[in-house]
């Protein structure tokens, strides 16, 4: 979990060093910060488990297991990237990773993650869905329409919210009144439960519950992690519409380092052990990038590939 978290966190930040250059096409949107989201939840996953994320997915993908290099070269666009370097950053999917897709559309991804859930239903092969989606979703139709029908028919997903209090550059206060976005499970049914979305531990431990309990075909979970985003809704945001002083205050939560504590506390971990984590992560990063860099772009003639076929 340690490992996994750090990965994201330096993909992250060096994902943001490349985009300040203009390398990378389009935009990003990091999570860092939220980290312990992604590895609490896809730790309690199998491999066959699927995922569907939002435009702020990096997390979710790399949790899942994404292949770095290929993760790098789709979003820089190039062919040999997971999608053809046709998705780039924001609507990355990855079959061999069960990652359904992430999606660019607030609230866009729950009813396709919920198709995917009674497809597993229907089939009964023991695969569960999980659903990340930010707290502004919360309020869109799509999220509520499909508490309803996962409630009504049992369908073995979870439904996460990321809750890091704010909706692109909207407070948490100015779109919802109540306290916890996971009271609105008890409209539908279904279990809700809010956590804190920064310690990795705590996150894990329920989403191990509600993916034990959606794969004994009881019916999904509502999980709502209070976490925290430490910089603004795109690389290159200069939250104008934040005070100054929460920009600070947030890197207090910092889901790594209160980890790494743990862990040195408990003798699981030592500094050396820390130092050569940093060290695989960083090497790692590093031939991803290259990667990404030495890959060929897409040429026009590809233009059509995998939209349409012709019927022999």
């Amino acid at each position: 979990m340690f490992t996994a978290m750090m990965k994201i966190r330096r993909a992250e930040e060096r994902l943001m060093e490349i985009f300040a250059t203009g390398v990378i096409p389009g935009f990003i949107h990091v999570g860092i910060g939220q980290e312990a989201v992604a590895v609490g939840v896809c730790s309690a996953l199998r491999k066959d488990d699927c995922i569907a994320n939002t435009h702020r997915g990096h997390g979710q993908a790399i949790a899942k297991g994404i292949d770095l290099k290929g993760f790098m070269a789709e979003i820089y666009g190039k062919r040999n990237g997971v999608c053809k370097g046709r998705s780039g950053s924001m609507h990355i999917a990855d079959k061999a990773s069960g990652i359904l897709g992430s999606n660019g559309i607030v609230g866009g991804g729950i009813p396709l993650a919920m198709g995917n859930a009674f497809a597993s239903h229907y089939v009964n092969d023991g695969r569960v869905t999980v659903c990340f989606f930010g707290d502004g979703a919360s309020n869109e139709g799509t999220f509520h329409e499909s508490l309803n029908l996962a409630s009504l028919w049992n369908l073995p997903i979870i439904f996460c919210c990321e809750n890091n209090e704010w909706a692109q550059f909207t407070p948490i206060e100015k779109y919802i009144k109540i306290g916890n976005i996971s009271n609105r499970a008890a409209a539908y049914g279904m279990p809700g439960i809010s956590v804190d979305g920064d310690d990795v531990l705590a996150v894990h431990d329920a989403a191990k519950r509600a993916v034990t309990r959606a794969r004994k075909g009881k019916g999904p979970t509502l999980i709502e992690c209070k976490t925290h985003r430490w910089f603004g809704h795109f690389a290159g945001d200069k939250q104008k519409y934040r005070p100054p002083e929460e920009i600070e205050t947030v890197r207090k939560y910092d889901p790594i380092l209160r980890f790494q504590t743990r862990l040195v506390e408990g003798n699981i971990l030592g500094q050396r052990d820390i130092d050569e984590i940093e060290q695989r992560i960083r090497r790692e990063i590093d031939e991803a990038v290259t990667f990404a860099e030495e890959s060929p772009s897409p040429g026009p003639d590809e233009l059509f590939d995998d939209v349409s076929r012709e019927e022999k």
